[in-house]
């Protein structure tokens, strides 16, 4: 039996669902007041950022991408994934692609047609679905950051 989901933009009704995806699947301990705060201004900036899920036909959740229009003097500009997560009941079933694929479309609509991402070194599953749609990995990096208060 095939189960049936549906890919949509995000709204702020998604907020426990994506706190939820992104505490389990993603390992973010970051509390939900404070997501609440970013997802509001995420999402009254449609024309940098873009967000989706997917769910099924109960509207359950089951996954999410953050991509950022990312643009530099140096290259064609690029979506960048910020976030891609799929509940652990949901990997296998088609969901991270359709979301990949929602973001094609939405490039195309801006005519752009690369997708970028970062993945961390130990997600190697993660890595194989990447290149299972046809990521290319182009370089090791280090992370550097810097917090100033």
């Amino acid at each position: 039996m095939t189960t049936k989901f549906f890919t949509r933009e995000a709204t702020l009704h998604d907020l426990i669902a994506l706190h939820t995806l992104n505490t389990n699947e993603l390992g973010y301990d970051y509390p939900l007041e404070k997501a609440k705060s970013q997802l509001l201004q995420l999402l009254e900036d449609p024309r940098h950022h873009l967000m989706a899920v997917v769910e099924d036909s109960q509207h359950n959740v089951l996954g999410y991408l953050h991509a950022e229009v990312y643009q530099e003097i140096y290259a064609d500009s690029a979506l960048n994934i910020l976030a891609l997560a799929v509940s652990q009941s949901a990997q296998g079933k088609g969901v991270g692609t359709a979301l990949i694929e929602w973001l094609e479309k939405a490039g195309a609509r801006r005519n752009i047609y690369t997708l970028r991402l970062n993945s961390g070194a130990n997600r190697q599953s993660a890595h194989a679905f990447y290149r299972h749609l046809g990521f290319e990995e182009i370089k090791t990096q280090k992370k550097f950051v810097r917090v100033n208060r």
